[in-house]
């Protein structure tokens, strides 16, 4: 008998794992994938380190979390400068000076800040409503409709009218030259990838890879004193209320027999009419410097059973669901829910590890996640 049976060996399951072993529980860990590592799976072509479910770059402002992912994996230098190209036209992302100057031909501060105003009043926006007012608010029409809109549009599979407005509001615009996407003090990548990272935090914990735990939801529970799931909380009911609503991506990887095809680990297509919304260099996350190189290009579609859920789609509809998804899951006596797809919510990498910390109360908290629907059974490790 284990203390904890934990469905799904992302990073989640992973650290939860990881401080209960630690703490002297016992853990079966389960993944359906015949891989472990979840959504931050990379798996090595021609010597590279390939980020099999898309690109991951590891950042975040908190110290603690960070010092504890280097227990696991040593980090490199990558920063996240991305490019946007809109029909051919190439511009710094995030938007800055370099973005504003490609742009309008401004050269400085007072000059992009003024034209972002012009067009902010000339759409007489005071309170955005939607993504689109969000986004015109901050950079203004013209890189709205040529850097913003098309890739968004392709992203969710909706007009931008349609998209809530907080999905951009952390979208990074600078009026300095700082090429930075994020604005985190630590940033990397794992060297020798994302898996091996993994691996190190699960060491010898118990696992078994290619198991559906909701096919043999009633034996695997029968393992374990308590059930950790990290599963779409919808499909755990069975859908029994409806589906929720997720965006998932696909990929189409390839080796090419040249060293370098953009120079860039990601290259963002922003054009509506460019079916992919980017292209990944894998290579470039490490600095590599292999004869070959390996590209993925990546097309976003609207989730339907079977696929891939990535990105939880939370507008009024979806949000309403997952609350009543949440209720039934406060009954739950012997089950945890989190992470990603656990709890229906966009969480950053450093935040998925935050939440297992807690839910484990290595962060000074309770024992319980912020988060976990299911704060009065849940007992402290």
């Amino acid at each position: 008998m284990y203390d904890y049976l934990i469905v799904g060996a992302g990073l989640y399951g992973a650290a939860f794992a990881h401080e209960a072993t630690r703490k002297g529980k016992t853990c079966l860990v389960v993944d359906k994938r015949p891989n472990i590592a979840g959504n931050v799976y990379t798996k090595e072509m021609e010597g590279i380190n390939v980020h099999v479910y898309g690109a991951h770059i590891f950042h975040t402002n908190d110290r603690k979390v960070w010092n504890y992912v280097n227990q696991f994996a040593e980090f490199n230098r990558f920063t996240n400068s991305p490019v946007a190209n809109y029909h051919g036209e190439l511009y710094s992302l995030p938007f800055n000076m370099y973005t504003f100057n490609k742009m309008w031909g401004v050269v400085t501060p007072e000059e992009a800040a003024a034209k972002i105003e012009e067009q902010r009043k000339a759409a007489g926006i005071t309170e955005p409503k939607n993504l689109e007012e969000q986004a015109i608010s901050l950079v203004g029409t013209d890189i709205y409709e040529k850097l913003v809109k098309g890739y968004t549009e392709k992203q969710w599979g909706r007009p931008c009218t349609e998209l809530p407005s907080f999905i951009i509001k952390r979208l990074p615009v600078r009026l300095t030259f700082d090429n930075n996407y994020f604005n985190a003090l630590y940033q990397g990548i794992p060297m020798g990838g994302y898996t091996k990272m993994v691996a190190n935090m699960l060491g010898d914990v118990e696992g078994r890879l290619n198991v559906d735990y909701l096919e043999q939801k009633e034996a695997l529970d029968a393992l374990a004193d308590k059930v950790l799931y990290t599963g779409p909380i919808d499909a755990y009911f069975g859908y029994k209320l409806g589906n929720l609503e997720y965006r998932s991506v696909r990929f189409e990887t390839e080796v090419l027999d040249k060293p370098n095809f953009q120079g860039n680990a990601a290259v963002n297509y922003t054009d509506r009419e460019t079916p992919w919304t980017r292209i990944i260099e894998h290579k470039w996350f490490e600095f590599g410097t292999q004869p070959k190189t390996v590209i993925s290009r990546e097309y976003s579609s609207e989730w339907k059973p079977g696929d891939e859920p990535y990105y939880p789609v939370n507008d009024e509809k979806n949000s309403k669901l997952y609350a009543a998804y949440k209720k039934l899951a406060d009954t739950e006596q012997k089950v945890i829910f989190g992470g990603r797809l656990g709890e229906y919510k966009y969480y950053d990498m450093d935040a998925v590890i935050a939440s297992a910390l807690d839910m484990c109360g290595d962060r000074g908290c309770t024992g319980v996640c912020r988060e976990s629907p299911i704060i009065k059974t849940y007992q402290h490790i």
